[in-house]
């Protein structure tokens, strides 16, 4: 049967009430969607059972991603292995970690990292959160006092990054990363942690808190579509172009030539490296702005 073109919204459409929420760290968990849509769209194997929690791993199956909500306390999981001896690392985010804060990190999984060194206090400082010691701990905590990341030691020298929000009723979420997991992730994390843009929820869906702020806006099912279906969208386009470049890169390969005495011998061809091309760096330790 032929697949009717999309004419518009109907007549028949009806907006629904969703809310803007600021800050988005109080937003509460939102659609799980977000996150997974977007890796199986980057070519992310979802290993899901039906029934089950979410399950997914990366296309060279070096990182695993869980969601479980069935259990207490529920939540994100995620276990990485960067290579080396130190190349295991892990980090565990609260049920209630807004999707689009979660996102941040996962998101970060799929993109090639950035050659710059990446400072996790830096898109905190950009928004005005207060950074300080705290005894042998770095901590940032936003302007309104809500939300924090630290660095952390414990008294037998243990190591994390410990990150949350929460209100004064106690409502709230936390999570915690392996001293060794790769910094620019760390930060990927703390720039939408840091993000003033307010995240949306639909109605019943808005946490109870007298610390955020709502606006009431309306918005047609084909408007949410559209704008997750960009998302996807983007995701695919990506995942495409990389796929495409690592095609590319020239191999190294042997060509015959023969001497001036008749006899062929191989040659292996040079190989000139591509533009850009770099060694990850990832520091262990925060840097104090």
């Amino acid at each position: 049967m032929k697949k009717k073109q999309w004419q518009g919204w109907g007549p028949d459409e009806l907006a629904e009430q969703h809310y803007l929420v600021q800050p988005r760290a109080l937003a509460g968990g939102g659609d799980v969607r977000h996150v997974s849509e977007f890796l199986r769209a980057s070519g992310w194997r979802d290993k899901s059972k039906t029934g089950g929690p979410l399950r997914m791993e990366s296309p060279d199956r070096t990182v695993r991603i869980a969601y479980d909500p069935y259990v207490l306390p529920g939540g994100w999981t995620i276990h990485g292995h960067a290579g080396g001896a130190n190349g295991e690392w892990s980090a565990h985010l609260g049920q209630q970690t807004p999707v689009e804060i979660v996102a941040g990190l996962t998101d970060a999984l799929t993109r090639h990292r950035s050659a710059h060194a990446p400072n996790v206090w830096a898109p905190l400082q950009e928004q005005s959160w207060h950074t300080r010691f705290e005894g042998q701990d770095y901590m940032a905590t936003s302007p309104d006092g809500t939300a924090w990341m630290q660095y952390r030691q414990s008294p037998d020298g243990a190591v994390m990054w410990w990150t949350g929000a929460q209100d004064k009723q106690g409502n709230g979420w936390t999570a915690n990363f392996t001293p060794n997991t790769p910094m620019h992730l760390v930060q990927a994390f703390s720039t939408e942690l840091a993000s003033p843009d307010p995240v949306m929820r639909p109605r019943g869906r808005v946490p109870h808190s007298a610390q955020i702020r709502t606006w009431s806006v309306s918005v047609k099912p084909s408007q949410l579509s559209a704008w997750q279906q960009a998302r996807i969208t983007a995701a695919r386009v990506a995942t495409w172009a990389r796929n495409s470049a690592r095609s590319a890169r020239p191999r190294t390969s042997a060509r015959p030539y023969a001497p001036t005495g008749g006899r062929t011998h191989p040659r292996l061809t040079a190989i000139t490296p591509p533009r850009g091309a770099r060694c990850p760096h990832s520091p262990r330790t925060p840097s104090a702005p």
